[in-house]
């Protein structure tokens, strides 16, 4: 009844644009409500919520010759009811379209890697994209965009699958290497010092049969032998290996006899092969 007589409820998420014998009047009509001329008049009301469209899934090829599909979601609202009514026929089917070609054009010129690993930046860019055709002619401001989906062909998941087992494999023998050369090192200095103490290296005997008794599967038997008593014959062989070469220089070599008869028969030979 209220419609009858021209009045009009505009909710507070709406804005009006009139329109009088088809010309759009200025200025744009608030929420409340407001009472349009039932007979030359006609309100248009437009949304200004944000509104979240799914850009439907493309198949795309990046720049390194990778097939892809992707999808994302568009953020977007209007921020100008009269140019988002007089510019465009339909300003939902408008950004949906570009969303479309400008995500064809950000993912054609990437690559893979880049779509996989830099979705922040892959999404500034499409929201830039897609923004600058449609604020200024059509009043309408994205918020967001974000890539929802990236699917790669069975046969490149395989590859990365690959490529990342072997990369983890060369990371575990890397890290394996370098702490046996650590390990090596710190060895090596302590064999220096347990060479400067000759104790260090008792204690250290002492403390590897404790950790071995701690197994209670195993037996040990101790002999009582001190490590001086054994350190002792090392250097009693030491001596013994360093005197046997000089013994074996100073020894006169044997002379060996001449049999009888051997010396005739050469000299007899050598004058045999002088005559011609």
């Amino acid at each position: 009844m209220a419609g009858v007589f021209g009045f009009k409820i505009i909710r507070q998420y709406e804005r009006g644009v009139v329109f009088r014998w088809g010309r759009a009047l200025p200025g744009v009509r608030e929420p409340g409500l407001i009472w349009v001329n039932p007979f030359t008049d006609r309100l248009a009301k437009v949304n200004m919520q944000i509104t979240a469209a799914a850009v439907p899934g493309q198949e795309t090829i990046t720049r390194d010759n990778v097939t892809m599909r992707v999808d994302a979601v568009v953020y977007y609202r209007v921020v100008d009811p009269l140019k988002a009514i007089v510019n465009v026929q339909d300003y939902r089917f408008a950004v949906s379209q570009v969303a479309q070609t400008s995500l064809r054009a950000v993912t054609g010129r990437s690559n893979m890697d880049q779509l996989l690993s830099e979705r922040e930046k892959v999404n500034a860019e499409l929201k830039d994209i897609i923004d600058e055709p449609t604020e200024q002619p059509w009043g309408i401001r994205v918020e967001r965009v974000e890539v929802r989906d990236v699917s790669l062909p069975e046969q490149m998941k395989r590859a990365m699958s690959r490529q990342a087992e072997a990369e983890r494999e060369r990371r575990a023998r890397i890290i394996g290497a370098d702490g046996e050369y650590q390990a090596a090192g710190k060895l090596a200095q302590a064999a220096e010092a347990m060479a400067a103490d000759p104790a260090a290296l008792q204690l250290r005997l002492l403390q590897t049969v404790a950790e071995v008794a701690a197994e209670k599967n195993s037996r040990i038997i101790i002999v009582p032998i001190p490590v001086e008593l054994l350190r002792f014959l090392d250097h009693a062989a030491s001596a013994t290996g360093r005197a046997h070469p000089s013994q074996r220089q100073a020894q006169p070599r044997p002379v060996v006899p001449a049999e009888p008869g051997h010396g005739e028969n050469a000299e007899r030979q050598s004058r045999q092969s002088v005559l011609p």
